[in-house]
């Protein structure tokens, strides 16, 4: 992604669906400061309305997305490109991989590591095991697989595919709107187009707002179990400021270079911690409960992917399956455009291939060998990690360190994982809001990347006043909800373009396509 400043002027000039978002953020932001018991209020009361009556769509819409994958990836759709017939790949593999991997979901490798999995053992979902057993070891994995594997990886890789379809094949602009042309034509140009990437904005802004206030939770936690600084609101808040200083200091100055440095320097610090505790740790019973728990996964993926809360169990899904599964829709339309501009002249099947299979391996082999390591502390009775994680979910991950050698020296490479995963992340969502409220462009004014920089912080600390975790889970929930929606005509819009495209030469498209927006020449640099 480039700062260019070459980018002409009227294609740069921000248009009304910022003003639109932006007003809505900041009174979000104000009632979040002013009246937070109200918000929390308010949030805790459209998030029982919505699990309640709607939660089944989440559950439906995600496995559908990975069923219209796999037939993408093995139908004649599979060969063709993101792009012209004869582009190729602007970055070898290994870098793509880490790129997706870092700045993606990276704080999720430390935030959920272990807390998700020593939180399943001690509390089964669903009861289906007994707590605290080998049983609930394996259960426990299973779930975090189904949290943070192909489901997740799925919205992504729908909305990123249509993204770069729509920029890069069709030379539309990068906007969520844009991606509707197949299904309403110019109208996605007025004020349909601008409600749709209004809606984009706000979930973009809150996924990315639950991303900074669990980072922030999870350093302060690091802080307080290395130099035993208090965990405390007032901690936490200057930890936003400065993180939300550093990412938006590096969109301002752009993240060609800085974004693959971060990603491949950050992915090299966790293979290194990975191997690490694999080596220190219970290798065999690691190996072992991997095999189990991804022959559980994969042997239940339909039939868990279906269950609802109908047997009473509402409280777990609204904190793990419902809450997973809304932060990854929220975060759809920012990977999306992130994941088209890093993967422009790949074909649809090594995207889906890539996007879809190889970081769910990686997150499962971490989620084992992080999570697995506390299970089997746990179990055998030398640590009470279960324990800690009740009291306070973001020591889970530093007290598994502590029972390890060398725990100092592991929890500081944590905390710099932490900080690195934060700004390359951060600052590509900056970078796509700006997108997003700049009418595509790929050049966002400097003002207004600083703009959401701020905003973002802001946001975040707001609704942490407001309620700490339980406050932005309620917010990306609610946030996500409307652009569930929007998700679905994406992928109805791009299966509309992709059947276009195989059309006899004298059958016209169903719709018509607008004057193709300028893309200018991909090279490494401008991506």
């Amino acid at each position: 992604m480039s700062d260019s400043p070459s980018a002409p002027p009227e294609h740069r000039r921000p248009g009304p669906v910022l003003h639109v978002s932006l007003g809505l953020a900041l009174a979000i932001v104000v009632w979040g400061a002013a009246a937070g018991d109200s918000l929390s209020r308010a949030g805790s009361a459209a998030l029982d309305g919505i699990t309640t009556g709607f939660g089944w769509a989440y559950l439906l819409v995600s496995l559908g997305f990975l069923a219209f994958l796999a037939f993408l990836a093995c139908s004649r759709y599979g060969r063709l490109r993101l792009g012209r017939d004869d582009e190729r790949p602007a970055f070898r593999r290994l870098t793509w991989y880490a790129m997706i991997l870092s700045a993606v979901m990276g704080i999720g490798l430390i935030s959920y590591g272990v807390t998700e999995p020593i939180s399943h053992l001690a509390e089964p979902p669903h009861g289906l095991a007994q707590p605290m057993t080998p049983g609930a070891a394996v259960t426990a994995m299973q779930f975090s697989f189904f949290d943070w594997g192909l489901h997740a990886w799925g919205i992504f890789a729908v909305v990123g595919l249509a993204m770069s379809w729509s920029m890069f094949r069709k030379g539309r602009p990068g906007l969520v709107s844009a991606l509707f042309r197949p299904l309403i034509g110019d109208r996605a140009d007025g004020p349909a187009g601008g409600a749709i990437d209004v809606f984009a904005v706000l979930a973009t802004l809150f996924g990315t707002t639950t991303s900074l206030g669990l980072g922030a939770l999870q350093i302060n936690g690091g802080f307080t179990a290395l130099f035993g600084v208090p965990d405390s609101p007032p901690v936490q808040f200057a930890i936003i400021a400065v993180i939300t200083l550093l990412f938006t200091a590096s969109a301002l100055t752009g993240v060609a270079r800085g974004i693959r440095f971060l990603s491949e320097t950050s992915m090299g610090l966790g293979a290194l911690l990975f191997v690490f505790v694999l080596v220190v740790g219970p290798t065999i019973y690691l190996v072992d409960l991997y095999v189990q728990s991804v022959g559980r996964y994969v042997s239940e993926l339909v039939s868990t992917s279906l269950i609802t809360p109908a047997s009473g169990d509402l409280d777990f899904m609204q904190s793990w399956t419902y809450f997973m599964l809304a932060w990854w829709l929220s975060w759809a339309a920012f990977v999306g455009v992130f994941l088209a501009r890093i993967s422009r002249g790949r074909t649809i099947r090594e995207f889906v291939v890539g996007v879809l299979l190889v970081p769910s391996v990686v997150f499962s082999l971490w989620f084992t060998a992080f999570g697995g390591t506390a299970i089997h502390s746990d179990l055998i009775g030398s640590t009470k990690i279960a324990v800690a994680a009740a009291g306070d979910e973001n020591s889970a991950f530093f007290a598994t360190l502590q029972s390890l050698p060398l725990p100092t020296i592991t929890s500081i490479v944590t905390i710099v994982l932490v900080v690195l995963f934060f700004v390359s992340g951060a600052d590509a969502n900056t970078f796509v809001l700006s997108m997003l409220t700049s009418r595509g462009t790929e050049h966002p004014p400097a003002w207004v990347l600083a703009l959401w920089g701020a905003v973002t912080g802001a946001a975040a600390i707001a609704l942490l006043a407001a309620g700490g975790l339980e406050s932005l889970q309620q917010m990306v929930i609610v946030s996500s909800a409307p652009f569930l929606l929007i998700l679905i005509g994406v992928a109805v819009g791009f299966w509309k373009d992709l059947r276009a495209e195989f059309l006899p030469p004298d059958v016209p498209p169903p719709v018509a396509e607008p004057a193709a927006t300028q893309i200018t020449e991909r090279t490494p640099e401008s991506i």
